[in-house]
């Protein structure tokens, strides 16, 4: 059970990722990150890999957790919870909603979207969130069943290389055309409160925040290399 549009409403997500290799990828160091966010107001957090969904979920029994699996395949340029063993496994983790690529791109072994998300929702009717690079790729998500869209894939796609996120130009067209009842996420690039603030007034339900809060190698690296610049 979700919680209302009440409590989500013009809240904040914080994605507590880590990349591979660093010591922050521990799922003891992940889950204190997250259960921090939380106490400290957010309403949801985005977690990777099944792992790290288990335990935030342990830690923090009544989290929202939006989950996904980043895999790769040598066939596709998808690896957002590409494919149906990657969404089983993450449901299974305990995500509350399972976010996706839906672009329009191919997808591993040939796996097709729409069946996908078909699956997802007959089978373990499970909330989905779209993520995506464009207003025709959300809106497409959005008819063939998810029930939340974000705009985490701008400017990181192939189509959308010369772009730069965060997709602030994506949220008008898709608030408006989408129904009310789909959840209009800004992700990607979101670096302030003031740029939250502002992907809010454009039409965003939601924002998620990652790198700029719980991004500690990147921002640290960052620093490092802004200093000796």
């Amino acid at each position: 059970m979700l919680p209302s549009n009440e409590v989500l409403d013009q809240g904040l997500i914080v994605s507590v990722q880590a990349p591979p290799g660093s010591p922050m990828r521990d799922p003891d160091v992940i889950a204190a990150m997250a259960d921090t966010s939380l106490r400290n107001g957010a309403v949801g957090v985005r977690l990777e890999s099944p792992e790290h969904i288990g335990a935030v979920r342990r830690r923090c029994p009544d989290a929202l957790i939006i989950g996904l699996w980043k895999c790769t395949f040598p066939d596709s340029s998808v690896y957002i919870t590409p494919g149906w063993r990657e969404i089983q496994t993450v449901w299974s983790a305990g995500a509350d909603v399972i976010a996706i690529d839906a672009t329009a791109r191919p997808r591993p072994e040939r796996q097709e979207l729409e069946d996908l998300i078909q699956r997802a929702r007959v089978e373990l009717r499970a909330p989905l969130m779209a993520d995506v690079d464009s207003v025709e790729n959300g809106l497409r998500a959005a008819s063939l069943g998810c029930d939340w869209v974000g705009t985490t894939l701008f400017g990181y796609t192939e189509e959308t290389s010369g772009q730069q996120p965060p997709g602030l130009s994506l949220l008008p067209d898709l608030r408006h055309q989408l129904k009310t009842s789909v959840r209009l996420i800004c992700e990607g690039g979101i670096s302030s409160p003031d740029a939250a603030r502002s992907a809010l007034k454009a039409g965003a339900d939601n924002v998620v925040v990652g790198t700029a809060i719980t991004g500690v190698d990147l921002q640290v690296a960052a620093y490092c290399r802004g200093m000796a610049g």
